[in-house]
Formats: C-alpha cells, structure tokens, sequence
C-alpha cells in the first residue's frame, strides 16, 4: 500500500485548479486531512461576499485527498453543500474532512468548513466510488 502522503502530494502536484485557489494543506492522514486558504478579492460575487463555489471547491479537494489517501483511486459520486455563514475577502478558511464510512466500494466523508474565528461558514458531505485501481507513486 502507498503512504498517504505520497499519495496527496502526487494529486496536488498536478491539481492546477487547488492551486489557483491557494489551498495549503495543513494536516492528513488516511482517510481524513485539513486543508485551508484566503477569500481573494476574485472569488467574491455580486453582494462582495465569497461565491458558494469556492467553499464548495475547498471541501471538494479535501474530499478527494481524504478519499484517495487510501491508495484506492476514488471518484466522487455524490455530494452536497449547507453554507452556514458568509466568507469575506480576507477570510482564512479551514476544511477538514473525516471518514464517516468506508467499504469496498464506497465511503462517505463529512467535511466541515470553519474561518479563522473558528464558526462554522459551510457543512459538506460527500460520497465516493473506489474503484479497484490503485495509486503507484
């Protein structure tokens, strides 16, 4: 089996659209790891706040680490998103994604995003297939 965190460093150096956002990752581990970055100015909408996308786009990058630590390439097959609170330019956001149930061919993680006051700013679930190819790195 391959280390997790050879794993996540494979799939971020080759992640363009992480990388844009500016996301750093903080912490993981199999099955779960913690991701965060800043609301820049160009991620914002029509009411200056941060563009439900970019939240969404965090928890789904700490989806895929989380997901695929285990060495098994998985594939989102269904997600969902509850934004709690807003996100202004500046804003430090943390995503951090726990494995809540994983079998042969699926798991389910819960990613919680919080900002630098620590409040809750987005709640997200998110289901995978794992498919039956591995990770060589």
């Amino acid at each position: 089996m391959n280390n997790p965190i050879q794993i996540v460093n494979t799939m971020f150096q080759g992640d363009a659209f992480s990388k844009w956002l500016g996301i750093e990752i903080v912490e993981f581990g199999e099955g779960g790891c913690v991701l965060k970055m800043t609301i820049r100015e160009e991620m914002t909408n029509g009411f200056k706040i941060a563009h439900g996308g970019i939240t969404y786009s965090l928890a789904d990058s700490a989806l895929a680490f989380a997901a695929n630590s285990h060495g098994r390439k998985s594939v989102s097959v269904e997600t969902s998103i509850s934004h709690t609170q807003q996100c202004l330019v500046g804003d430090v956001i943390t995503a951090k994604a726990i494995e809540k149930s994983i079998s042969n061919k699926i798991a389910i993680y819960e990613i919680t995003i919080a900002n630098q006051k620590e409040e809750t700013v987005a709640l997200f679930k998110g289901t995978v297939y794992r498919t039956s190819k591995t990770w060589e790195v």
